[in-house]
């Protein structure tokens, strides 16, 4: 009994073999982990997949962007790197300018905006016998109407027109003792079409700024809506008075004696402007009369400073005169404000000596008022050569700009002096001139 109970026992403890087609657990789990995964990888390929599409999408839009400008913007705070320059009375301002009105034509394939601005001043101005006033438009930068609209080619490309005419009652570049209302002046500034790439870089056809139109005009100051390079352009018309004698009226004006030789201004041309490396960029035209020229331009921020430069070289087409030669650099600090600009200029003369134009300014920016920026400058300027040669002239010059943000206006005085020794002819007087005035953007 007791061997037939051990069998028993032993029979009872062996395993019994799994019945056909049966599943272990852990397989069954194993199975369900592997359909779990799947289905993850799944859902990260089409989120993968959406992320994919989403950075395509931004980088046409960046394209797109890169495409309407002529120079790209790359900024860093270790080292100096590319930035936008350009003279701030015709394009930027310390102060936040107002968005264009922009609407859409052509079906919605353009963008079309609407801008412009109002710059108002008046003008006292003795010239060592009389003194008398002048409600004049800033001819620094003048008043104007602006139409220009874009349109997109493709993800690089974009084809822009623009269309800009100042209307000048009374220009402060014009009024004189002898004619105090020299009437309105309509300028057809800007009428041209330009085709820009971001890889390949701009075209222009048609009246605007040539190459080197503000290469001797680089202004970081915030002054430069009523004092810059240019210093003829309020008071140029006013003529010098003659010491001794009669203390007559000579027919010599401002204009006759400051030229800061800056370029061939806007024409009639076609222009090139090839793509920003490290902040430089270069630029040429062909302009009407048989002219041309050539510039480059440079600008860079970094190490708290913001640096701009250019220069150019053109052919005036102008009889017995050579080349003309100009350039100017502005350099600000950052924290302080404080900053430095320099200009220089030449015509060659192939008769007598050559026309020269030397300019300094130093200035500050100032966080005064919670309203905007307030700007200071102080400037020297000294001329040889002109009117004529052996000629020389200086002016010395003190204004102040306050910014208004939440308006879009600036609001500005100055004062300037004009002197003038001559190798021959009748000495002049000094001319004294204070301004102010309103530029308002809209």
């Amino acid at each position: 009994m007791l061997l037939i109970f051990a069998a028993t026992c032993l029979l009872l403890c062996l395993p019994s073999e799994a019945p056909a087609g049966a599943i272990p657990v852990e397989e069954e789990s194993l199975r369900e982990l592997r359909v779990t995964i799947s289905r993850q990888q799944e859902m990260l390929r089409r989120q993968g997949e959406q992320i994919r599409q989403q950075s395509e999408r931004l980088d046409a839009l960046q394209r797109q962007i890169n495409s309407l400008q002529c120079h790209g913007q790359i900024s860093s705070p270790e080292a100096f790197q590319h930035t936008s320059a350009t003279r701030q009375a015709d394009t930027a301002a310390p102060l936040e300018s107002p968005s264009p009105l922009t609407v859409s034509s052509g079906g919605g394939k353009a963008r079309v905006s609407l801008s412009g601005q109002l710059n108002r001043a008046f003008t006292i101005a003795g010239d060592g016998r009389s003194v008398k006033f002048y409600p004049v438009d800033n001819s620094s930068s003048s008043s104007r109407i602006r139409i220009s609209g874009t349109a997109l080619l493709n993800d690089d490309m974009s084809l822009a027109a623009r269309l800009e005419v100042g209307i000048t009652p009374d220009a402060s570049s014009l009024v004189s003792q002898v004619n105090q209302a020299p009437g309105n002046l309509f300028d057809q500034r800007w009428a041209e079409v330009s085709l820009t790439s971001a890889r390949y870089g701009k075209l222009s056809l048609g009246k605007g700024d040539t190459a080197s139109n503000s290469t001797a005009e680089v202004d970081l100051s915030g002054t430069d809506v009523v004092q810059y390079a240019k210093i003829s352009d309020i008071g140029g018309g006013m003529l010098f008075r003659e010491k001794g004698g009669d203390n007559s009226l000579t027919t010599l004006k401002v204009s006759d004696a400051f030229n800061d030789w800056d370029g061939l201004s806007r024409q009639s041309r076609l222009r090139y402007d090839t793509p920003a490396y490290y902040g430089f960029s270069l630029a040429g035209s062909l302009v009407t009369g048989q002219r041309y020229d050539a510039a480059v331009f440079w600008s860079g921020e970094g190490y708290g400073l913001k640096a701009s430069a250019a220069f150019a070289v053109a052919n005036p087409e102008l009889a017995d005169k050579g080349l003309q030669y100009d350039g100017s650099m502005s350099l600000l600090h950052l924290n302080s404000g404080f900053n430095l600009t320099l200009s220089g200029g030449l015509l060659e003369d192939e008769i007598r000596e050559d026309a020269i134009n030397l300019y300094a300014k130093i200035g500050w920016i100032a966080n005064l008022f919670k309203l905007g920026n307030t700007a200071f400058g102080l400037d020297y300027t000294r001329s040889e050569n002109l009117p004529l040669a052996g000629d020389r002239a200086w002016s010395v010059g003190a204004a102040a700009v306050q910014s208004f943000n939440k308006i879009a206006t600036e609001f500005y005085l100055q004062y300037r002096t004009y002197s003038l020794d001559r190798r021959s002819g009748p000495a002049v007087k000094r001319l004294d001139l204070g301004s102010f005035g309103a530029r308002v953007r809209f």
